[in-house]
């Protein structure tokens, strides 16, 4: 990937990055462990974030 990327480009990045993100600990206590994994998780190797 270019070292130099577009706006729109690293806007998409970013949600990108937080979309990966792990589900809160609060969230599995207020739900009794019945939601405990992201679906929308992404190894960085394994899936294309499909940014472009």
């Amino acid at each position: 990937m270019a070292a130099h990327k577009s706006t729109p480009r690293k806007i998409r990045l970013m949600k990108k990055i937080k979309q990966n993100s792990p589900v809160p600990a609060w969230i599995i206590v207020r739900t009794k462990r019945k939601v405990r994994t992201n679906p929308k998780k992404r190894q960085w190797r394994r899936t294309d974030a499909g940014v472009g």
